[in-house]
């Protein structure tokens, strides 16, 4: 995403967990870096000032509302007029109206108890994040990533309001491609207050709901 962002010619500042800093050397003598955890309120005040786009990953960590307040935190300290591009799963629902396989329901009621016993994840606080956020007036997009691999880009993923729609069919982004679609959000206003559920641009629900001959 950091990369995405530098080609596309934004000055870029991240917040990042002392800890993972590292991870960023590549990146450190072109960006700034706010070391602390994303739902330290100080730390993100600090670093979404003057800042026209804030990207930020909701992950459920722990037991101890990080999503939420991640979320919350971005919400109440980002500049009035800031784009803000949120990134989860599938599971969140805005509407109520996506239609999940019985196996990704399966598959999410046995994780999220797993999850929260051992504390490693909570997933209601990431639906919990989501809900403040579809409730707040400010120029809003929670992109909503189905299963990720890795992969060269293919391209900005396509995408559809509800879960369950055929193009996006075949679940799967590239995690590249993931980060290009958070980065381009920033610039398309349809986006705004949308929760964009989203697949990979070359995969076969995407050719397929192009028609004959998609590229």
């Amino acid at each position: 995403m950091v990369q995405h962002a530098l080609d596309r010619g934004h000055e870029v500042i991240g917040v990042c967990r002392e800890k993972s800093v590292d991870k960023l050397s590549d990146f450190s003598d072109r960006i700034t870096i706010f070391p602390g955890d994303t739902n330290d309120r100080e730390v993100i005040q600090k670093a979404v000032q003057g800042c026209d786009g804030v990207l930020t990953v909701l992950v459920p960590w722990g037991v101890q509302q990080y999503s939420t307040g991640t979320a919350q935190a971005v919400l109440d300290f980002a500049e009035p007029d800031a784009r803000l591009i949120f990134s989860c799963g599938w599971h969140i629902s805005k509407d109520g109206k996506d239609v999940y396989s019985r196996k990704f329901r399966i598959f999410l009621s046995v994780f999220g108890k797993i999850a929260r016993l051992f504390r490693f994840a909570d997933l209601d606080d990431q639906v919990e994040a989501c809900n403040r956020i579809f409730a707040s007036d400010r120029k809003w997009t929670v992109v909503r990533g189905s299963d990720l691999e890795e992969g060269e880009s293919q391209g900005v993923p396509v995408w559809s309001r509800h879960v369950g729609d055929p193009i996006l069919e075949s679940n799967l982004t590239r995690r590249i491609d993931f980060a290009l679609f958070m980065v381009d959000a920033l610039e398309r206003d349809e986006l705004i207050r949308e929760a964009p559920a989203i697949v990979g641009c070359q995969t076969e629900s995407a050719l397929a709901a192009r028609g004959p001959g998609s590229v």
